[in-house]
């Protein structure tokens, strides 16, 4: 008791503590991304089961973010608000915007709720988004009361950006790039155009939360266009490429009017003191990225290898997942693998045929391609 009612940290003490974590991190024994993972139980091994049905990435936080995570328990009897800017002093910085251009999120969903419950509804407009695409806003637009409509990708698994843009007429428009289910990206001078020739009055939410996977010279960001217009949204996620799916941290960049607008449907304490210690430390973790990206590339690599022997055809994935056509309705394999401890993406009835696959460790990817073979023999 004595020691709650004493402990008392300011926001420069807890700046003080991550950085004494970091540096913890730097002395102790070096770790290799695999070594890492090893020392850390994970949902992904319980059971027997082999989860890739979530897009999570396998090998968690970076070193540096689990001694963040120990030694931010002694905050756990504070409120988290007041160190809150911590973090998006540091993501401010990572993307040259002003600090109160910069709205953290209990993980990038709720990112998405709050923008559907701010911009949609019967006050504010439609939502307009693409077909498949991750739904979640969806139905957040929906339960907010306003009207949802669908826009089927296009022939190369893009965003058919002029048919979303003549469906909008105020609202939002929410473009995932990549896009989930798909890990197919809609090209770079597409999506600028595109939000150049925007009406003002329509609001962009671009989802960047597979930002790091993507490797083609046809994708880049569009944080950097946000100082430009008004009316755009950047979300981004420490859930994937930082391996925090479990800690809930995301956030997003837009102007101060957007983050003002947004800020007042959220609670004041919406991110928890654990999950912004890791996401600061993992942002100094200048190996996360790419470690992460040489695993998911390695992993992805081999199991397109053997589907591509199989004679699948896969859509062109940039992201940690991939999703190819089986060549017959995808629910009863679906079913069939989950029998033998494999989880795989659940079905999008637009693409019935198709399954999404996401990209663990290669024994976890041996292990699915010997279950496939077994329920499509």
């Amino acid at each position: 008791m004595t020691l709650m009612n004493t402990i008392s940290i300011s926001r420069r003490d807890f700046a003080r503590l991550l950085g004494a974590g970091a540096a913890a991190a730097v002395v102790r024994p070096p770790l290799s991304f695999a070594k890492q993972t090893q020392s850390v139980a994970t949902p992904l091994a319980e059971g027997g089961i082999v989860r890739l049905s979530a897009n999570e990435n396998p090998y968690g936080p970076c070193p540096k973010a689990f001694q963040a995570i120990t030694d931010s328990f002694a905050l756990a009897c504070r409120y988290p608000d007041e160190h809150n800017n911590v973090l998006i002093d540091k993501v401010a910085k990572l993307h040259g915007v002003n600090h109160d251009q910069v709205f953290l999120g209990d993980g990038s969903g709720e990112i998405l709720k709050l923008c559907a419950e701010t911009f949609t509804g019967p006050q504010n407009g439609k939502l307009v988004a693409a077909d498949p695409t991750f739904e979640a806003i969806l139905n957040n637009a929906s339960a907010n009361g306003a009207e949802v409509v669908k826009v089927p990708l296009n022939s190369s698994f893009e965003h058919d950006l002029p048919k979303m843009r003549d469906s909008a007429k105020a609202g939002l428009i929410y473009v995932c790039n990549p896009n989930n289910p798909t890990a197919s990206i809609t090209p770079k001078d597409q999506l600028r155009d595109f939000i150049a020739a925007a009406p003002p009055q329509t609001m962009i939410l671009v989802d960047e939360a597979y930002f790091h996977y993507a490797d083609s010279p046809d994708y880049e960001s569009v944080i950097g266009l946000v100082k430009d217009h008004p009316n755009l949204i950047v979300s981004r996620t420490f859930s994937k490429i930082y391996g925090m799916a479990g800690l809930r941290c995301g956030y997003c960049v837009a102007q101060k009017e957007t983050t003002d607008r947004l800020r007042r449907n959220q609670m004041w304490d919406s991110v928890n003191c654990m999950a912004l210690a890791a996401a600061s430390a993992s942002l100094d973790d200048l190996d996360q990225v790419p470690n992460g990206q040489r695993s998911n590339r390695e992993a992805k690599t081999f199991v397109i290898s053997e589907l591509d022997k199989m004679g699948y055809k896969q859509i062109p994935s940039q992201a940690n997942f991939i999703m190819f056509d089986c060549k017959r309705p995808v629910m009863p394999l679906i079913q069939a693998m989950k029998e033998r401890k494999v989880h795989v993406g659940r079905l999008f009835p637009a693409l019935p045929n198709h399954m999404r696959l996401t990209i663990g460790k290669k024994a976890e990817m041996e292990t699915f391609v010997s279950a496939f073979r077994q329920v499509t023999a």
